[in-house]
């Protein structure tokens, strides 16, 4: 389990934050709460909920907020330990962006990367790796599907071909009703995925739900 870590630089953050908005990413991504599923508490605090909501220009209620400032950008400062370790590790430790095909320190909370946008933020170098993928699945990839309501939700495990190590899990909610059929997926979140794949795709849609934090009505 990775240990706690100073803070992040909050100001930084903050101004990766209002690029993304400016630049309509956020649109890209769908709702969460804060409070974890299997520690059943805030994963980082309000004060921090409410400043990544007010630099992005978006009205949100506590716990329940946009996923993608909560998972790319708040849960570096998580100090909450889950079973899993701590939530940052997803984005440093270099598994889930080998698995989308990037570099080890691709999902660092910097801006740029080598052989990209040199100004680029995090929250856009994750979209740009995890929501083709969600919304066009690689052939042969595991694929669950179930409607939560009357929403499509997708989880996909992808899958580097010839790379060590787990696979990237990246699940998705539609913003509105399967009977509007041109409707996008939304990214919920993306994280490392170990488990048997079948058993979670069988699982996933035998029982319908929100899962990993997602909130599937706001």
């Amino acid at each position: 389990m990775n240990a706690p870590h100073p803070a992040p630089d909050l100001a930084f953050v903050l101004d990766c934050v209002r690029d993304d908005a400016a630049a309509g990413r956020l649109a890209e991504w769908g709702s969460s709460s804060v409070i974890d599923e299997h520690t059943n508490t805030a994963s980082f605090g309000r004060a921090l909920f409410d400043a990544l909501h007010a630099a992005a220009g978006l009205h949100a209620e506590f716990p329940v907020g946009h996923a993608g400032l909560i998972h790319v950008y708040g849960y570096w400062f998580s100090e909450v330990a889950t079973p899993f370790g701590f939530k940052r590790a997803r984005w440093q430790d270099g598994e889930l962006a080998r698995a989308l095909g990037r570099s080890d320190d691709a999902f660092h909370l910097r801006r740029g990367s080598p052989l990209g946008d040199p100004e680029s933020t995090p929250l856009q170098r994750v979209t740009e790796a995890a929501l083709p993928p969600l919304r066009h699945p690689i052939a042969g990839s595991p694929v669950g599907e179930a409607l939560i309501g009357e929403r499509l939700s997708r989880v996909v495990l992808v899958e580097r071909a010839g790379a060590d190590g787990p696979a990237a899990l990246v699940y998705g909610i539609a913003a509105a009703s399967v009977a509007h059929v041109d409707e996008p997926l939304r990214l919920i979140t993306a994280f490392p995925y170990e488990g048997d794949r079948q058993e979670l795709i069988a699982e996933f849609e035998a029982y319908p739900a929100p899962r990993w934090n997602a909130v599937a009505d706001s």
